[in-house]
């Protein structure tokens, strides 16, 4: 009688490990780094949005559904054509970052689940870039608003997705291609930009050189006119008598004659 009760004992524990080991995956949640988890009751009030998981090993009532999600910054890539101001087909190649809101992913699940990405971002970005793109010129997509052209589709973008508990981290133009013919034509033209700015650069250095020269011709002028004024015929006898003096001690031959200039200055005479 024993014997059957530990047999019966056995049959039921090994019974109840098989259903354990079925319902492990159900029973026992591994939650890995970077990801949070939501749980769903279907007999105790449904998801409980409030609640959140995170990392690590958790255990629940095999009949609930634990429902996990990635929190990390992910990116995505979008290439699309849209229209230019004027009308004209451009391709534009473009990057963006985002995540679910760690805080909200219990709403985002209920909301919208866990395709949120190509439900809500992809056409919240190809809406924005079309919207923004639409107002602007080729040449300026290529050129000079290109950063205000890409931080206005982040902006559109972001206020439209954070409503729906995402996070929208950057919005990136990787890259955009115009006609050929169109792309020669803005090439040739900021060529001739730069080579205008050039010219301007070499005529204002020209002009600098020019009122340069003027200013110093002035300045040896003005010296020159208060040197005169400040020399009196005296001191000019006195300086042309320091100089014949000077020239009257080189060993080389003359003939010095004394008040012999017409201003009473020495004549000095070589051989």
């Amino acid at each position: 009688m024993n014997q059957g009760k530990l047999i019966t004992l056995a049959v039921i524990a090994m019974v109840i490990l098989m259903i354990v080991i079925s319902l492990s995956n159900s029973i026992f949640h591994n939650i890995e780094a970077g990801e949070q988890g939501v749980l769903f009751k279907p007999f105790g009030g449904g998801l409980e949005k409030d609640k959140i998981y995170g990392q690590g090993f958790h255990v629940v009532a095999p009949w609930n559904d634990m429902l996990v999600y990635d929190v990390r910054t992910m990116e995505a890539f979008e290439k699309m054509s849209v229209l230019s101001k004027n009308g004209l087909t451009i391709e534009v190649d473009l990057s963006y970052r985002y995540q679910p809101d760690p805080k909200k992913i219990g709403y985002l699940h209920e909301e919208i689940g866990v395709n949120y990405l190509n439900k809500i971002v992809i056409p919240e970005i190809r809406s924005a870039t079309r919207e923004v793109i639409g107002k602007y010129l080729p040449e300026e997509l290529y050129s000079s608003k290109r950063e205000a052209i890409q931080d206005e589709i982040y902006q559109r973008t972001m206020e439209a997705v954070q409503v729906k508990h995402i996070i929208l981290d950057a919005v990136l133009i990787r890259e955009v291609t115009l006609p050929t013919t169109l792309q020669a034509a803005i090439e040739r033209k900021l060529k001739e930009e730069q080579s205008s700015l050039e010219y301007e650069y070499l005529l204002d250095k020209e002009r600098q050189e020019s009122e340069r020269i003027i200013i110093e011709a002035q300045a040896k002028a003005d010296a020159n006119r208060i040197l005169n004024a400040s020399l009196s015929d005296k001191i000019l006898r006195d300086k042309g008598i320091e100089a014949t003096l000077e020239l009257a001690k080189s060993p080389n031959s003359k003939v010095v004659i004394v008040g012999g200039g017409g201003d009473g200055l020495p004549l000095i005479l070589n051989n």
